[in-house]
Protein backbone atom coordinates (compact mmCIF):
# COMPACT_ATOMS: atom_id res chain seq x y z
CA UNK A 1 0.00 0.00 0.00
CA UNK A 2 1.77 3.36 -1.00
CA UNK A 3 2.12 5.84 1.78
CA UNK A 4 -0.52 8.71 1.73
CA UNK A 5 1.19 12.28 0.63
CA UNK A 6 2.84 14.44 3.15
CA UNK A 7 1.69 17.91 3.24
CA UNK A 8 2.79 20.60 5.89
CA UNK A 9 1.78 23.96 3.76
CA UNK A 10 0.14 26.06 6.37
CA UNK A 11 1.27 24.38 9.33
CA UNK A 12 2.90 26.04 11.61
CA UNK A 13 6.36 24.50 13.55
CA UNK A 14 5.77 24.57 17.24
CA UNK A 15 6.58 21.37 18.67
CA UNK A 16 7.52 17.85 17.09
CA UNK A 17 4.93 16.18 19.27
CA UNK A 18 2.41 18.30 16.69
CA UNK A 19 3.72 16.21 14.10
CA UNK A 20 3.47 12.36 13.31
CA UNK A 21 6.73 10.43 12.31
CA UNK A 22 5.57 10.21 8.76
CA UNK A 23 5.43 13.89 8.47
CA UNK A 24 8.95 14.36 10.83
CA UNK A 25 10.65 11.62 8.21
CA UNK A 26 9.11 13.91 5.74
CA UNK A 27 11.00 16.63 6.98
CA UNK A 28 14.52 15.19 7.18
CA UNK A 29 14.72 13.32 3.78
CA UNK A 30 13.31 17.11 2.67
CA UNK A 31 16.48 18.23 4.39
CA UNK A 32 18.68 15.59 3.12
CA UNK A 33 17.23 16.57 -0.51
CA UNK A 34 18.06 20.42 -0.13
CA UNK A 35 21.26 20.05 1.43
CA UNK A 36 22.19 17.84 -1.61
CA UNK A 37 21.15 19.96 -3.97
CA UNK A 38 22.90 23.30 -2.32
CA UNK A 39 26.22 21.53 -2.59
CA UNK A 40 25.43 21.05 -6.01
CA UNK A 41 24.74 24.60 -6.94
CA UNK A 42 21.35 24.07 -7.35
CA UNK A 43 19.52 25.94 -4.55
CA UNK A 44 16.82 28.46 -4.74
CA UNK A 45 13.37 29.06 -5.76
CA UNK A 46 11.09 27.43 -3.79
CA UNK A 47 10.60 30.15 -1.59
CA UNK A 48 10.22 33.36 -4.12
CA UNK A 49 8.35 36.00 -3.65
CA UNK A 50 7.77 35.22 0.15
CA UNK A 51 8.50 37.84 2.80
CA UNK A 52 9.54 36.20 6.25
CA UNK A 53 9.79 38.42 9.39
CA UNK A 54 12.20 36.72 12.31
CA UNK A 55 11.06 38.15 15.27
CA UNK A 56 14.00 37.87 17.96
CA UNK A 57 13.65 38.45 21.67
CA UNK A 58 16.85 36.26 22.27
CA UNK A 59 20.37 36.89 20.28
CA UNK A 60 21.40 34.08 18.19
CA UNK A 61 24.47 32.82 15.22
CA UNK A 62 23.35 29.18 14.08
CA UNK A 63 19.19 30.25 14.06
CA UNK A 64 19.56 33.50 12.50
CA UNK A 65 21.81 32.68 10.32
CA UNK A 66 20.27 29.56 9.35
CA UNK A 67 16.79 31.42 9.05
CA UNK A 68 18.28 34.42 7.36
CA UNK A 69 20.16 32.21 4.48
CA UNK A 70 17.99 29.28 4.32
CA UNK A 71 15.35 31.88 3.47
CA UNK A 72 17.44 33.95 1.14
CA UNK A 73 18.88 31.08 -0.72
CA UNK A 74 15.25 29.84 -1.85
CA UNK A 75 14.28 33.41 -2.60
CA UNK A 76 12.26 35.02 0.20
CA UNK A 77 12.55 38.45 1.59
CA UNK A 78 13.55 38.55 5.06
CA UNK A 79 12.71 41.21 8.06
CA UNK A 80 14.93 40.53 11.15
CA UNK A 81 13.44 42.18 14.41
CA UNK A 82 16.04 41.62 17.38
CA UNK A 83 16.22 41.90 20.84
CA UNK A 84 14.90 45.57 21.84
CA UNK A 85 14.12 46.55 18.02
CA UNK A 86 10.37 46.70 18.48
CA UNK A 87 7.57 47.39 20.98
CA UNK A 88 6.18 43.64 20.34
CA UNK A 89 4.96 43.02 24.09
CA UNK A 90 5.95 46.45 25.49
CA UNK A 91 4.08 48.94 24.28
CA UNK A 92 1.82 46.72 21.92
CA UNK A 93 0.57 43.01 22.55
CA UNK A 94 1.78 39.95 21.15
CA UNK A 95 -2.31 39.69 19.37
CA UNK A 96 -1.72 43.39 18.32
CA UNK A 97 2.02 42.76 16.82
CA UNK A 98 0.82 39.40 15.26
CA UNK A 99 -2.39 40.99 13.64
CA UNK A 100 0.13 43.49 12.20
CA UNK A 101 2.32 40.94 11.09
CA UNK A 102 -0.07 38.90 9.31
CA UNK A 103 -1.08 42.06 6.99
CA UNK A 104 2.68 42.26 5.93
CA UNK A 105 4.88 39.11 6.20
CA UNK A 106 3.68 35.36 4.74
CA UNK A 107 5.37 33.62 8.19
CA UNK A 108 7.16 34.32 11.43
CA UNK A 109 10.37 32.58 12.78
CA UNK A 110 10.32 33.23 16.73
CA UNK A 111 12.83 33.18 19.26
CA UNK A 112 11.92 34.21 22.46
CA UNK A 113 11.93 33.92 26.35
CA UNK A 114 7.98 32.60 26.61
CA UNK A 115 6.52 29.22 26.01
CA UNK A 116 5.17 27.28 23.50
CA UNK A 117 1.68 28.74 23.84
CA UNK A 118 3.81 31.78 22.65
CA UNK A 119 4.37 30.33 18.88
CA UNK A 120 1.08 28.91 19.12
CA UNK A 121 -0.70 32.29 19.88
CA UNK A 122 1.16 34.21 17.70
CA UNK A 123 -0.05 31.47 14.92
CA UNK A 124 -3.55 32.17 15.69
CA UNK A 125 -3.64 35.98 15.76
CA UNK A 126 -1.59 36.65 12.61
CA UNK A 127 -3.08 33.90 10.73
CA UNK A 128 0.50 33.01 8.99
CA UNK A 129 2.89 30.09 9.96
CA UNK A 130 5.09 30.49 12.88
CA UNK A 131 7.94 28.65 13.43
CA UNK A 132 9.69 28.32 16.92
CA UNK A 133 13.39 28.64 16.48
CA UNK A 134 13.37 28.29 20.58
CA UNK A 135 11.25 28.55 23.17
CA UNK A 136 11.68 28.63 26.93
CA UNK A 137 10.17 25.18 27.00
CA UNK A 138 11.32 23.74 23.93
CA UNK A 139 14.06 24.00 20.71
CA UNK A 140 12.42 21.50 17.66
CA UNK A 141 14.56 23.11 15.25
CA UNK A 142 17.75 21.95 16.69
CA UNK A 143 16.41 18.55 17.24
CA UNK A 144 15.81 18.38 13.23
CA UNK A 145 19.07 18.61 12.71
CA UNK A 146 20.43 16.39 15.66
CA UNK A 147 18.31 13.70 13.96
CA UNK A 148 19.55 14.33 10.89
CA UNK A 149 22.90 14.49 11.99
CA UNK A 150 23.20 10.84 13.71
CA UNK A 151 21.32 9.42 10.10
CA UNK A 152 24.45 10.85 8.37
CA UNK A 153 26.78 9.33 11.53
CA UNK A 154 25.34 6.69 13.04
CA UNK A 155 23.73 4.96 9.37
CA UNK A 156 21.18 3.48 11.03
CA UNK A 157 17.62 3.81 11.52
CA UNK A 158 16.81 6.60 14.63
CA UNK A 159 14.46 4.04 16.10
CA UNK A 160 17.35 1.65 16.32
CA UNK A 161 19.62 4.36 18.69
CA UNK A 162 20.06 5.37 22.11
CA UNK A 163 20.75 9.01 23.13
CA UNK A 164 21.64 10.42 26.71
CA UNK A 165 21.07 13.65 27.44
CA UNK A 166 23.91 14.61 30.11
CA UNK A 167 23.19 17.63 32.77
CA UNK A 168 20.31 19.93 33.46
CA UNK A 169 17.65 17.56 32.39
CA UNK A 170 14.63 19.94 32.74
CA UNK A 171 16.02 22.53 30.55
CA UNK A 172 14.63 23.69 26.58
CA UNK A 173 17.24 21.26 25.03
CA UNK A 174 16.50 18.41 27.28
CA UNK A 175 13.05 18.42 26.19
CA UNK A 176 13.23 18.86 22.69
CA UNK A 177 14.74 16.03 22.54
CA UNK A 178 12.42 13.67 24.70
CA UNK A 179 9.49 15.10 22.39
CA UNK A 180 11.76 13.97 19.25
CA UNK A 181 13.14 10.73 20.83
CA UNK A 182 9.11 10.06 21.81
CA UNK A 183 7.90 11.31 18.66
CA UNK A 184 10.39 9.11 16.28
CA UNK A 185 10.65 5.77 18.72
CA UNK A 186 13.97 6.32 20.14
CA UNK A 187 15.82 5.14 23.43
CA UNK A 188 16.48 8.23 25.39
CA UNK A 189 17.45 8.78 29.23
CA UNK A 190 17.77 11.77 30.82
CA UNK A 191 20.83 11.56 32.86
CA UNK A 192 21.65 14.49 35.71
CA UNK A 193 20.80 15.34 39.16
CA UNK A 194 17.83 14.65 40.64
CA UNK A 195 16.97 18.06 41.84
CA UNK A 196 16.70 19.11 37.81
CA UNK A 197 15.03 16.18 36.87
CA UNK A 198 12.34 16.62 34.23
CA UNK A 199 8.97 17.75 34.75
CA UNK A 200 6.49 15.45 35.25
CA UNK A 201 4.46 16.90 33.07
CA UNK A 202 6.83 16.68 30.02
CA UNK A 203 7.23 13.20 30.68
CA UNK A 204 3.50 12.54 30.73
CA UNK A 205 3.41 14.27 27.32
CA UNK A 206 6.36 12.26 25.91
CA UNK A 207 4.73 8.93 27.08
CA UNK A 208 1.72 9.49 25.61
CA UNK A 209 4.01 9.94 22.10
CA UNK A 210 6.01 6.64 23.10
CA UNK A 211 2.59 4.38 23.60
CA UNK A 212 2.46 4.24 19.91
CA UNK A 213 5.90 4.52 18.94
CA UNK A 214 7.56 2.07 21.37
CA UNK A 215 9.97 4.69 22.44
CA UNK A 216 11.66 4.64 25.85
CA UNK A 217 12.22 7.83 27.56
CA UNK A 218 13.46 7.93 31.22
CA UNK A 219 15.38 10.29 33.65
CA UNK A 220 18.46 8.59 35.73
CA UNK A 221 21.37 9.96 38.11
CA UNK A 222 23.17 6.67 37.98
CA UNK A 223 25.99 6.74 35.26
CA UNK A 224 24.95 3.28 34.51
CA UNK A 225 22.58 4.43 32.31
CA UNK A 226 25.38 5.80 29.36
CA UNK A 227 26.22 1.81 28.68
CA UNK A 228 25.23 1.35 24.86
CA UNK A 229 24.90 5.37 23.71
CA UNK A 230 24.74 5.83 20.30
CA UNK A 231 24.51 9.90 21.25
CA UNK A 232 25.86 11.51 24.15
CA UNK A 233 24.48 15.12 24.13
CA UNK A 234 24.99 18.24 26.72
CA UNK A 235 23.85 22.03 26.82
CA UNK A 236 25.22 24.59 28.91
CA UNK A 237 24.46 24.48 32.56
CA UNK A 238 23.22 27.95 32.43
CA UNK A 239 20.97 29.26 30.03
CA UNK A 240 19.78 32.95 28.96
CA UNK A 241 18.50 34.67 31.75
CA UNK A 242 19.86 32.31 34.63
CA UNK A 243 23.55 33.86 35.31
CA UNK A 244 22.55 34.24 38.94
CA UNK A 245 22.22 30.90 39.02
CA UNK A 246 25.52 29.47 37.61
CA UNK A 247 27.60 28.97 41.08
CA UNK A 248 24.68 26.38 42.25
CA UNK A 249 24.68 25.12 38.75
CA UNK A 250 28.00 24.11 38.54
CA UNK A 251 27.67 22.13 42.18
CA UNK A 252 24.82 20.21 40.75
CA UNK A 253 26.38 19.32 37.66
CA UNK A 254 30.25 19.13 37.54
CA UNK A 255 29.95 15.54 38.11
CA UNK A 256 28.10 14.86 35.22
CA UNK A 257 30.86 17.36 32.78
CA UNK A 258 31.18 15.18 30.07
CA UNK A 259 34.41 13.96 29.52
CA UNK A 260 36.73 11.16 27.82
CA UNK A 261 36.11 8.52 30.55
CA UNK A 262 32.27 9.19 30.45
CA UNK A 263 32.05 8.50 26.76
CA UNK A 264 33.70 5.22 27.82
CA UNK A 265 31.50 4.42 30.04
CA UNK A 266 29.28 3.82 27.08
CA UNK A 267 30.88 1.01 26.02
CA UNK A 268 30.51 1.83 22.48
CA UNK A 269 33.62 3.23 20.46
CA UNK A 270 31.83 5.04 17.96
CA UNK A 271 29.85 6.79 20.28
CA UNK A 272 29.34 10.44 18.74
CA UNK A 273 28.90 13.42 21.23
CA UNK A 274 26.95 16.58 20.33
CA UNK A 275 25.73 19.89 21.29
CA UNK A 276 23.20 22.71 20.29
CA UNK A 277 26.34 25.33 20.85
CA UNK A 278 27.17 27.51 22.20
CA UNK A 279 29.29 25.37 24.61
CA UNK A 280 31.88 26.03 27.21
CA UNK A 281 34.76 23.73 26.25
CA UNK A 282 37.55 25.83 26.97
CA UNK A 283 38.04 28.97 28.31
CA UNK A 284 39.03 31.10 25.36
CA UNK A 285 35.49 32.79 25.88
CA UNK A 286 35.30 35.83 27.92
CA UNK A 287 32.83 34.43 30.03
CA UNK A 288 34.07 31.19 31.17
CA UNK A 289 37.44 33.39 31.98
CA UNK A 290 34.94 35.65 33.99
CA UNK A 291 33.70 32.41 36.05
CA UNK A 292 37.02 31.00 36.14
CA UNK A 293 38.23 34.17 37.97
CA UNK A 294 35.66 33.76 40.33
CA UNK A 295 36.51 30.02 40.96
CA UNK A 296 33.89 28.65 38.73
CA UNK A 297 34.25 25.68 36.41
CA UNK A 298 31.59 26.20 33.80
CA UNK A 299 33.09 23.69 31.16
CA UNK A 300 29.75 21.17 30.35
CA UNK A 301 32.44 19.41 28.24
CA UNK A 302 36.03 18.72 28.16
CA UNK A 303 37.92 20.35 25.75
CA UNK A 304 39.41 16.98 24.34
CA UNK A 305 36.08 15.56 23.98
CA UNK A 306 34.72 18.74 21.71
CA UNK A 307 37.72 18.33 19.80
CA UNK A 308 37.83 15.03 19.48
CA UNK A 309 37.10 12.07 17.21
CA UNK A 310 33.68 11.41 18.65
CA UNK A 311 32.37 15.09 18.00
CA UNK A 312 30.11 16.03 15.37
CA UNK A 313 29.13 19.32 16.58
CA UNK A 314 29.98 21.58 13.50
CA UNK A 315 28.20 19.02 11.26
CA UNK A 316 25.09 19.19 13.37
CA UNK A 317 25.59 23.46 13.26
CA UNK A 318 25.41 23.13 9.50
CA UNK A 319 22.54 20.71 9.36
CA UNK A 320 20.57 23.72 10.94
CA UNK A 321 20.88 25.12 7.52
CA UNK A 322 19.47 22.44 5.83
CA UNK A 323 16.46 21.20 8.49
CA UNK A 324 15.72 24.93 9.36
CA UNK A 325 14.86 25.12 5.47
CA UNK A 326 13.20 22.30 5.13
CA UNK A 327 10.76 23.22 7.66
CA UNK A 328 10.23 26.60 5.76
CA UNK A 329 10.05 25.22 2.62
CA UNK A 330 7.95 22.56 3.49
CA UNK A 331 5.05 25.12 5.41
CA UNK A 332 5.42 28.13 2.99
CA UNK A 333 6.20 26.62 -0.60
CA UNK A 334 3.76 27.05 -3.42
CA UNK A 335 3.68 23.93 -5.64
CA UNK A 336 5.28 20.96 -5.55
CA UNK A 337 8.78 20.70 -3.89
CA UNK A 338 11.19 20.05 -7.19
CA UNK A 339 14.54 18.23 -6.29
Amino acid sequence: MEKAPVNLKGRSFVTLLDFTPEELRFLLDLAARLKALRRAGRAGGHLAGKNILLLFEKTSSRTRCSFELGAAEEGARVSYIGPGLSQFGKKESLEDSARLFGRFYDAIGFRGYGSCETVRDLARFSGIPVWNGLTDDDHPTQILADFLTMEEHLRKPLAETKVVFCGDTRNNMAYAWIYGCARMGMRFVAYGPAALAPDPAVLARAAAAAEATGAEISFSDDAACLAGADVICTDIWASMGEEDKIAERVRLLAPYKVTEALLARTGNDAVRFMHCLPAFHDFETATAAEQRALGLDIREVEDAVFRGRHSVVFDEAENRLHTIKAVMVATLADGAIEG
